[in-house]
C-alpha cells in the first residue's frame, strides 16, 4: 500500500510535435517582416487635409510612388495634432498615406507653395514594392532549408513508417494482431485438413493451458513447419491457431529480413523475438521462409559475409540460443522444404512438420461449403459433381472458380449462379479463355477433330488411362483443343498406369499420322508432356529395363555437375527414345482396330464441336476397364441421392475387402 502511495499519477499529457514548433518560427519570420520599422501605426488621408497639413507646417517628407499614392511623413512635434489620441501609437517616424491624381499635379502644388513663403518639403519618388514578391523570396530559402530538414529527419527518424527511416532500419517490419480481436480466424473457417489441424491443436492446448503439459515434464515445441503445395491454406492454418488460441500473432515474410544494409537482418530478428517475449505467449509467423532459410555455404554469387547467412544465423541462435523463448512459437510455411538449412529442421527449433496437402474428394467438398458461402446459387448446383470435376486444386484454386463462376452469371444477366456457370468456370482456368472467333480453315478443324478423337478413342481404351469427361475443338487460351478427363486420386503410380497415360498422350499424333498421313505442331504439348514423364520414369523412378531400381535425382541446387557419368546419360536417352517409340506404336495400333469408331468420333466433334463421354459410349459401347464407381456416375436412370448411395456402398466394400486382406 505504501508503494501505492508513493507512486506517482500518470498524467497524460499530449506528445510533443515538431511542426509547431516550425509553425511558430514561419509566423516569426512573418512578425519581423511586415512590423519592422519604427511606424507601428498610418492614417489614410484625402488631398483637402494634405493641404492643411502643409499649410501648417506639419509635413517633413513626400515620397510619391508610381500607382498613384503617396506617403506623407509628419514631423514628430505634430503628430498629437494629426492622430490625436493615437500619436503614441504613431511610433518616432509618423507618417501618413494619401491618394494623387498623378505626381506632376502634386510637385507643382509644392513649388507654389514653396514660392509662397513655406519651409521646404523633401520630396522623393520611389517605385511601389510587391510585398508578396519580396515575402517570397525573403522567406522562401528558409522555408525550403526547413522542409529539407523536416524530410531528412522524417526519413532518418522513421517518420515514414515503421522501419522505413535510417535509424528504424533495424527494426521489426512484423504485422501484429492482438488477442481479443471479434475477426480473428479459428479453425471452423479452415475447411479440411482435418490430420493438418489434428497436429497443430496440441501448440493451442499448450498455450491455453501449459501446465496441463509441464506438470509432467513436457515442453511446449519451438517451433512447427507448415509445408506444402502452394494456395493450400497454410497461412490461414497459422492465422487459426492463433486464433483459437486468443494469443497475439506476429505476422511477417521471409523476404523482409532481407535488406540492401548489411546486418539489418540480424537486426530485424533481434526485434521480432524481443517484441514476441515482451507480448509472450505469442505465436511469430514466418511465411515462405525459404527466402532467409536456405542452406548455407552454397551460394555461389556471394562472397563469405553473405547477409542472408548472417540473418538465419541469427534466427537459428534466438530459436536455440540461451536465452529462454518461453511462451513463443514459431510458424513457418514453405512449399520448398528440400532447399531449407538443416540446422533450421533440427529437433529443437522446428521440432515438427505438418504436411498441408492438396484437399482430396472429401475436403474439396468442404471447401467448395465454406466459398459458396456469400454466393447466391440455385437447386441445379450440385457440390458433389463440383468436387469430382475439380481433382488436384487446391483451396485457392477453388475460391477461383468459385469467383469465376459468379462472375460468368453476372456477364450473362442471371440472377442466380448455376451449375452450368461453375462448369464453364472449371473450364475457364483449366484451358483458358474460349476463343470461338479464331479463323481456320476446314483442313485445320479436320486434323484437330482427329487429333483429339485420337486422346479419346486411346482414353476409352486403355485401362490405366483416365476416364473421359469431355472433348472440345473449341480454342481456349494456347490450345486448339482440349480433353478433358476425371483422374484418380492416387497415393501411388504403377509403371502400367503410366504407360498407358502415356500411351494416351500420344494419341493425337498418332492419329494425325495414321488419318491425315501429316504431322502438326499441335501435339507439342503433348510431346513434352510425355518427354519429361518418361525421362521421370528412368532417372528417377528406376522404371528401365537397362538400369533397374537407380534413381539420378540430385537434391543440390547450386551443383553444376550431373550425378551420373555421359555413358549413363547417353543410356538413358536410348531408354527414353525406345519407351516413347513403344508407346507411340501401341497407339498406333489401337486406333487402327478402332478406326471407324475414331473416325465417327472425328465426324462428331466437327459438327458438335463438344462431345461428352456419353457420346464416345454411344460409338464405343461401355467402357470395357469402367470402375463401380464409373458406371454408378454414368448410369442416367439413377438420380443424384441414389447416386450417392451407390458411391457409400462401394466405399464401404472396398473397405471391407481391405479389412479381410
Amino acid at each position: 500500500m505504501e508503494e501505492k502511495k508513493n507512486q506517482k499519477p500518470k498524467v497524460n499529457m499530449p506528445r510533443f510535435n515538431l511542426n509547431w514548433l516550425y509553425i511558430i518560427i514561419l509566423i516569426v519570420f512573418f512578425a519581423l517582416y511586415f512590423f519592422k520599422g519604427d511606424n507601428a501605426l498610418t492614417k489614410n488621408i484625402n488631398y483637402t487635409e494634405f493641404k492643411e497639413y502643409v499649410d501648417n507646417g506639419y509635413v517633413n517628407k513626400v515620397i510619391a510612388y508610381d500607382d498613384n499614392t503617396a506617403e506623407i511623413f509628419i514631423k514628430p512635434e505634430f503628430a498629437q495634432e494629426v492622430f490625436k489620441g493615437d500619436a503614441e501609437k504613431a511610433g518616432s517616424n509618423p507618417m501618413v498615406t494619401m491618394e494623387i491624381g498623378n505626381i506632376t499635379s502634386l510637385d507643382n502644388y509644392l513649388d507654389e507653395r514653396e514660392k509662397e513663403g513655406l519651409p521646404k518639403i523633401e520630396r522623393d519618388y520611389g517605385k511601389k514594392k510587391d510585398y508578396l514578391t519580396a515575402l517570397f523570396w525573403n522567406i522562401f530559402p528558409f522555408i525550403l532549408i526547413i522542409g529539407i530538414w523536416m524530410f531528412l529527419m522524417r526519413r532518418m527518424g522513421g517518420g515514414g513508417g515503421a522501419g522505413a527511416g535510417v535509424f528504424n532500419v533495424g527494426k521489426s517490419k512484423a504485422q501484429l494482431f492482438e488477442k481479443g480481436n471479434a475477426n480473428r480466424i479459428t479453425f471452423k473457417d479452415v475447411a479440411g485438413q482435418a490430420e493438418a489441424k489434428q497436429e497443430v491443436q496440441e501448440i493451442v492446448d499448450f498455450l491455453k493451458k501449459p501446465e496441463k503439459y509441464t506438470e509432467l515434464g513436457g515442453k511446449i515445441p519451438k517451433g512447427a513447419l507448415l509445408v506444402g503445395p502452394p494456395g493450400t491454406g497454410k497461412t490461414l492454418l497459422a492465422k487459426a491457431v492463433a486464433g483459437e488460441a486468443d494469443v497475439p500473432f506476429f505476422s511477417l515474410s521471409g523476404s523482409d529480413f532481407v535488406e540492401m544494409f548489411v546486418g539489418v537482418g540480424a537486426s530485424r530478428v533481434r526485434d521480432l523475438f524481443r517484441q514476441a517475449k515482451e507480448k509472450s505467449p505469442c505465436i511469430i509467423f514466418i511465411d515462405e521462409i525459404d527466402a532467409v532459410g536456405r542452406a548455407r555455404g552454397k551460394n555461389p554469387a556471394m562472397g563469405g559475409n553473405d547477409e542472408r547467412e548472417n540473418t538465419l544465423n541469427q534466427l537459428l541462435t534466438e530459436m536455440d540460443g540461451f536465452g529462454s523463448n518461453s511462451g513463443v512459437i514459431i510458424l513457418a510455411a514453405t512449399n520448398r522444404v528440400d532447399i531449407l538449412d538443416k540446422a533450421l529442421l533440427r529437433a529443437g527449433r522446428f521440432d515438427r512438420q505438418i504436411h498441408v496437402d492438396l484437399p482430396d474428394l472429401n475436403e474439396r467438398k468442404e471447401v467448395f461449403g465454406v466459398h459458396l458461402r456469400p454466393i447466391k446459387i440455385d437447386e441445379t448446383v450440385d457440390v458433389d459433381l463440383l468436387a469430382r470435376q475439380t481433382p488436384g486444386f487446391s483451396g485457392a484454386d477453388i475460391a477461383n472458380v468459385c469467383n469465376e463462376a459468379a462472375l460468368i452469371a453476372a456477364r450473362h444477366g442471371k440472377n442466380f449462379v448455376g451449375k452450368q456457370d461453375f462448369l464453364d468456370a472449371v473450364d475457364r482456368i483449366i484451358g483458358g479463355l474460349e476463343k470461338k472467333t479464331k479463323v481456320m480453315t476446314q483442313e485445320e478443324k479436320r486434323t484437330i477433330a482427329l487429333h483429339e478423337a485420337g486422346h479419346a478413342t486411346l482414353s476409352w481404351f486403355l485401362e490405366h488411362a483416365n476416364p473421359l469427361i469431355k472433348v472440345t475443338i473449341v480454342p481456349r487460351g494456347r490450345a486448339l483443343g482440349a480433353a478433358w478427363y476425371l483422374p484418380e486420386e492416387r497415393q501411388i503410380t504403377t509403371k502400367e498406369q503410366m504407360l498407358d497415360e502415356m500411351c494416351a498422350t500420344l494419341g493425337g499424333r498418332a492419329a494425325e499420322d495414321l488419318f491425315v498421313g501429316k504431322i502438326s505442331t499441335g501435339a507439342m504439348n503433348d510431346l513434352e508432356r510425355v518427354t519429361k514423364q518418361s525421362y521421370g520414369m528412368i532417372a528417377y523412378a528406376g522404371m528401365s529395363d537397362r538400369l533397374p531400381n537407380l534413381c539420378y535425382y540430385n537434391n543440390d541446387e547450386y551443383s553444376f555437375n550431373k550425378p551420373y557419368s555421359e555413358s549413363t546419360a547417353q543410356v538413358i536417352d536410348e531408354e527414353v527414345k525406345l519407351m516413347i517409340k513403344e508407346q507411340y506404336e501401341r497407339a498406333k495400333l489401337i486406333l487402327s482396330e478402332h478406326k471407324e469408331g475414331h473416325n465417327k468420333l472425328a465426324n462428331l466433334l466437327m459438327e458438335r464441336e463438344v462431345i461428352f463421354a456419353e457420346d464416345v459410349e454411344h460409338i464405343f459401347g461401355k467402357r470395357p476397364w469402367a470402375s463401380r464407381s464409373e458406371e454408378i456416375l454414368s448410369d442416367n436412370n439413377l438420380t443424384e441421392s441414389e447416386k450417392k448411395k451407390k458411391e457409400e456402398e462401394v466405399i464401404v466394400e472396398g473397405e471391407a475387402e481391405e479389412m479381410k486382406g
